[in-house]
């Protein structure tokens, strides 16, 4: 179970990172980047596991309209979310402009996620 948690952890935090190299619009503005990073994928972990499912829940609506699309929406949301609690809650310089950067970054985070996923061996749960 904390292996689990922690292997999941991990693949959250290099999506985060690569998610900051690719999109224009988030940036790490503190000198102590790998720790931004670590509490970033520990943050965005408890957002998408609390919060998200109440968003998915509210929005359903939204979401069977658009077939699917606006869960994009509530990506780029708990994205935008997870960088303000990080840099704000923590004071960790981490700064997401706009909503078209959460976006991008919210999809990066999940594909490369989806993709470590499917190359590490094992039930990752």
């Amino acid at each position: 179970m904390l292996k689990s948690i922690l292997i999941r952890w991990a693949i959250i935090a290099v999506s985060v990172l690569v998610a900051v190299l690719l999109v224009p619009g988030i940036e790490i503005t503190s000198t102590t980047g790998w720790v931004v990073v670590l509490v970033m994928a520990a943050v965005l972990g408890l957002v998408n596991a609390i919060i998200r499912p109440i968003l998915a829940l509210f929005s359903c609506g939204c979401i069977v309209a658009t077939f699917g699309l606006f869960m994009l929406v509530i990506n780029a949301f708990t994205f935008w979310l997870a960088a303000w609690i990080t840099s704000a809650g923590f004071n960790l310089g981490i700064s997401v402009d706009g909503f078209l950067a959460a976006f991008l970054g919210a999809l990066v985070v999940s594909v490369v996620s989806f993709v470590i996923s499917l190359v590490l061996p094992g039930d990752q749960g």
